[in-house]
């Protein structure tokens, strides 16, 4: 598994939020994102985010929020399709993952043991998943955990 600590900036995001469990569902409100972005020609160069903002652990699984988001310029205006609010920035360690379920699925614990080997915090803001242009084809993912030093 490859991994950086990655400082992001504040980013400008528009996003479509689903609530219920998690699962295939979230790829979908992911594709009707996408296809919102190409309509609106943003998909090119695109930085894209798979955000579970709830522990399925801890929150009814009818509950659990999960956004699909794109980075936008700052002059973008947004239609009513998609909502809009801005992601914080501050480091983050990436992990490079091929994004199938399972191989996420082994990446979660192999993370969390890693951050507590090296001694990371975790901050409290939402685990992501980002997509970058040329990962949106291929099957590869970086999975950012926010940390504090």
């Amino acid at each position: 598994m490859k991994y950086k600590i990655e400082t992001f900036p504040n980013y400008r995001i528009a996003y479509m939020r689903r609530v219920g469990q998690y699962g295939p569902a979230n790829m979908e409100v992911m594709e009707k994102l996408k296809k919102w972005a190409k309509e609106n020609n943003l998909l090119n160069s695109a930085i894209l985010f798979a955000i579970p903002l709830d522990n399925p652990e801890t929150t009814p699984p009818n509950q659990c929020r999960f956004d699909a988001c794109i980075v936008i310029p700052n002059d973008f205006q947004v239609d009513n399709s998609v909502l809009e609010r801005e992601l914080s920035g501050g480091e983050y360690y990436v992990y490079e993952v091929k994004h199938t379920t399972e191989e996420i699925q082994k990446a979660y614990p192999a993370i969390f043991q890693h951050l507590q080997n090296n001694n990371f915090q975790i901050d409290h803001k939402p685990i992501m998943e980002k997509y970058i242009s040329d990962m949106i084809s291929h099957p590869y993912c970086e999975i950012c955990v926010p940390i504090k030093q």
